[in-house]
């Protein structure tokens, strides 16, 4: 491991060796007592974990446990607080009932139906999604589509909707914990194909989930293969929303059919359209094992192009060091930085929020301090209801402190762009909590 204040590179593993692969072994709510690693933890923290993973998704693999987590500091260790439960994550009331349960040893039956209680007041769909996302088509609601911005539809493949390991924050984690009545899925994409057909306006396709790199590439494949149809010209793009470069490269390197998987790439690449890989990097650290650099190197190699983004979030990367590291060693890989998300209102947010204008501090400072290349990344932004808001900075206007703000994607496309101003509010964490400045009532677009 290098020091969290040093520059990556300095202690870089050696080249990558397929023989020190290791094969893939997951373990979940229910195996989290077998992990070797946490044998040494005392066994209060255990006991949060098993509480909280029982409302909460969890799910980890070997590689995580053994390459990205520094066991010495457990836990602060910011790879640990990306991907195990944290007693913090559950509201004091949530976790007291929880608690109780398990320590009355109580049927798993009425554990669940508690955490399911717990679970809809998380609020699994922030921002519209479960409702105002979804698209018709001849009257009827499309499942496993979501279509919020003019140019782009999200697609949900059903054999999609897990990961090779959780993150904690995600705001996609009501499609893990078993409700099907909080799952986006689609089993096919001859809908989503007569979809773009009535919808020209649709330029690119995100194929996201879960992770649609869990998937075997034949299955990928027949998602894919009717978007390259000829006459779909509007179809400008395929993106790949992902964590696997993270938490599994193995995926694009040593898998089986990590070799198809490639192939497919070239192959959208070569019907006119370009791959982009939508890369959840949270920490500079999911860059170090050397077989993660080889999974960057041979994306690259089919004329993908990779994209990164991640929330700046509370405990993991709340600090512009390690978004300076970050975003340094992404441009270094031939990564380009795209988006500082702000954490969701949704599922554990608590636990992960910061202040917006602590937000757009740790942003300014660590776009300072990186060239030109890396300051392709915008940010922070909150996908809220009403589209991406970008925190553009804080300033006097007029005698008075406020925020200044522009929607870097809305669900009105004459929006984009707009600049808007709220009043300075030091403990905001969303544009909920924002209001007007200059003694306006209401923002232009409510």
């Amino acid at each position: 491991m290098i020091r969290h204040d040093a520059p990556p590179g300095r202690a870089r593993p050696l080249v990558y060796h397929e023989r020190d692969a290791e094969p893939f072994q997951y373990f979940t709510e229910k195996t989290l007592d077998n992990i070797p690693q946490l044998q040494s933890l005392p066994e209060s923290l255990r006991f949060d974990m098993r509480v909280v993973s029982s409302v909460l998704p969890f799910k980890v693999n070997a590689y995580v446990l053994n390459r990205l987590i520094d066991w010495s500091d457990i836990p602060e260790d910011p790879m640990f607080q990306l991907t195990f439960p944290q007693r913090g994550m559950l509201t004091e009331e949530h976790f007291g009932k929880m608690a109780d349960l398990h320590r009355a040893a109580a049927p798993r039956e009425v554990i669940r139906e508690q955490a399911d209680r717990i679970r809809l007041e998380l609020n699994p769909h922030p921002a519209g999604q479960g409702t105002l996302n979804v698209p018709k088509l001849d009257g009827e609601a499309l499942p496993g589509m979501q279509h919020k911005y003019r140019e782009t539809v999200l697609f949900f493949p059903a054999a999609g909707q897990t990961c090779h390991a959780y993150c904690t924050f995600c705001f996609r984690w009501a499609q893990f914990v078993g409700m099907n009545e909080l799952r986006f899925a689609a089993k096919e994409s001859a809908t989503l194909v007569k979809y773009l057909r009535r919808h020209p306006e649709v330029t690119n396709v995100l194929i996201t989930g879960g992770d649609p790199m869990v998937m075997s590439t034949a299955k990928l494949e027949r998602y894919i293969e009717p978007l390259l149809d000829p006459s779909l010209e509007q179809l400008q793009s395929i993106r790949f929303g992902t964590k696997a470069l993270a938490y599994w490269p193995q995926r694009f390197v040593t898998d089986a059919d990590a070799d198809d998987l490639l192939r497919l790439f070239e192959r959208i690449v070569a019907s006119g359209r370009s791959v982009a890989v939508m890369a959840h990097y949270s920490h500079y650290r999911e860059m170090e094992p050397a077989i993660a650099r080889e999974a960057i190197r041979r994306i690259r190699r089919t004329g993908a192009v990779i994209r990164s983004q991640s929330p700046v979030l509370a405990h993991v990367n709340d600090d512009a060091v390690s978004w300076e590291l970050m975003w340094r060693e992404q441009v270094r890989l031939g990564i380009i930085p795209y988006y500082m998300f702000v954490e969701r209102d949704t599922g554990a947010e608590q636990y992960f929020r910061i202040p917006l204008a602590r937000a757009y501090k740790i942003f300014r400072d660590a776009y300072r301090h990186v060239n030109g290349l890396a300051r392709t990344v915008r940010g922070p932004s909150m996908s809220a209801t009403p589209g991406k808001v970008e925190v553009m900075g804080v300033s006097d206007v007029a005698g008075e402190k406020v925020f200044a703000l522009r929607f870097l994607q809305a669900r009105n496309a004459e929006w984009v762009g707009r600049p808007f101003f709220a009043r300075y509010d030091a403990e905001a964490t969303w544009l909920d909590h924002l209001r007007p400045a200059f003694g306006e009532e209401r923002f232009f677009w409510q």
